[in-house]
């Protein structure tokens, strides 16, 4: 069984010469390398470039740092697009000018005067081009984001999505911790992904405190996200679904997902999984009474979901739908670095749990559906509810003896840590630096949304905007992990 952290190491280490750090980035990118985290660190009245990188088929995590040599940077988005966001967010956070960015447009409202909803639009200009706009208010019970279509006719030439109308600056309160609140701060990053993020959380201060979790607390800690991604990727076959009117589907998964949701509250006391997590370990266990009732209603659910999902497969105004809607390349996925189902759906071989293995993930296969489409999206959804299923079913049957919990000790001074989960939406990344008293004194966190909004808008363009609410189902990106 894997230890929880990926890497823990000391920060000055890793500094470089500023050239050699964006020659050494542009290198290590260009050789297959995918951005896990790029981003600015306040030191004095200067700011240190931090760069996390990944190569995903050797499980390897490489981090390199500079100090900044001045009020500008080399950018490194023409030749890398999945850094455009990360170099944008540098600029917005510290004033630190990436030089030849094609266009620094604000994405979180961090600079002075900024106001949310006012910037430089990308427009059309033609005869017959008009332009639709969307939100940020919505007629239902989510989160604001604006979406501005670029049109001819039905067509849509280019899809713009403006989001950051409610940061939180939970990094910022992350950073001033470990205290009381920071936690609680981690389970509610995105609301949806509570085990998710508080996994790579815990992961990041167990590796900054040189602790190994149990075997035991590792499993319960994989039943609690594979439980997760059970009840959101049956919620999410249900609303997509419900979005071409196929109700018999749509009506079921919402009552399944709940289900699922009630298995993790049997284990915790909350549907979303909180105070399950705790640095070190876990909070709750699972007796053998417990361990038998998950596994009854686990497979009737499962049984649920497969007679459910299967009449999407089974018919054809469905597919006629869903087929060839919304195609996104490989070639595009891996350009944008998009994570998760997105990028597998897109023939891209990307799960943590198999690329950077954690806990108790030994010997994972990753489901792939190669043609980029609104179908294989959906269809990659169904393939992992088959695989954690399967987990959960068989860690229940072999869950190990030993204790819940590590003493989780003090964090390692000037020191830095990248923890690395796969949440229900994809890849997630924290990364957590110390300072010499051993406190949190910078934090980042890397949603999978920060890295597949972009996809949403490639997946619209040429195609009908008709076709939004479907093509955004089929992503159903979190507006709160990218406004972090």
């Amino acid at each position: 069984m894997k230890t929880e952290n990926l890497s823990s190491f000391d920060m000055p280490a890793a500094d470089m010469d500023p050239a050699l750090f964006f020659e050494t980035a542009a290198s290590r990118l260009g050789a297959g390398g995918r951005t896990l985290a790029y981003f600015a660190v306040p030191e004095g009245p200067e700011h240190r470039l931090v760069m996390a990188i990944g190569f995903d088929r050797e499980g390897r995590v490489e981090v390199y740092s500079c100090r900044a040599a001045g009020p500008s940077f080399r950018a490194l988005t023409p030749s890398f697009p999945q850094l455009h966001l990360f170099e944008r967010e540098i600029f917005e956070q510290s004033g630190l000018k990436p030089e030849g960015h094609p266009w620094l447009k604000p994405i979180r409202f961090n600079t002075p005067g900024a106001v949310p909803g006012v910037a430089d639009f990308f427009t059309v200009h033609g005869s017959q081009v008009h332009e639709v706009a969307v939100g940020p208010v919505h007629a239902g019970v989510i989160e604001p984001g604006h979406f501005r279509f670029q049109c001819h006719g039905e067509k849509v030439f280019h899809l713009e999505i403006m989001l950051g109308y409610q940061h939180r600056g939970v990094e910022r309160r992350l950073s001033a911790g470990p205290d009381a609140r920071s936690l609680h701060y981690a389970e509610t990053l995105a609301g949806d992904t509570t085990a998710g993020h508080v996994w790579a959380y815990c992961s990041a201060l167990e590796a900054l405190a040189g602790v190994n979790v149990p075997p035991r607390a590792q499993v319960l800690r994989g039943i609690m996200l594979e439980l997760e991604r059970l009840a959101n990727h049956t919620g999410d076959l249900g609303a997509l679904a419900g979005d071409v009117a196929f109700l018999p589907t749509a009506n079921f998964c919402g009552r399944l997902r709940g289900d699922f949701l009630n298995m993790t509250a049997l284990v915790c006391g909350n549907r979303f999984g909180r105070n399950m997590f705790r640095p070190g370990g876990v909070n709750f266990d699972l007796d053998f009474a417990l361990i038998k009732e998950l596994r009854l209603r686990l497979q009737d659910t499962f049984r649920g979901v497969e007679n459910a999902v299967g009449l999407l497969w089974e018919t054809g105004s469905v597919a006629d739908r869903f087929e060839d809607t919304g195609v996104v390349s490989r070639e595009t996925a891996e350009g944008l670095g998009l994570v998760g189902p997105a990028a597998r759906a897109s023939g891209v071989p990307l799960d943590t749990r198999r690329n950077f293995p954690y806990g108790p993930y030994e010997d994972f296969t990753v489901s792939v559906s190669g043609s980029g489409d609104v179908y294989s999206r959906a269809y990659v959804r169904w393939l992992e509810i088959q695989k954690s299923a399967e987990l959960v079913a068989g860690w229940l049957d072999a869950l190990p003896e030993g204790p819940l919990a590590a003493d989780c000790g003090p964090l390692r001074p000037d020191s830095a840590a990248v923890a690395l989960t796969e949440g229900w939406r994809g890849q997630i990344c924290h990364f957590a630096l110390t300072g010499p008293d051993g406190r949190l004194r910078h934090y980042k966190v890397v949603d999978p949304s920060f890295h597949n909004w972009q996809g949403l808008a490639m997946a619209l363009r040429g195609g009908e905007i008709s076709d939004f609410p479907l093509c955004n189902k089929s992503f159903n990106l979190s507006y709160c992990g990218r406004d972090l």
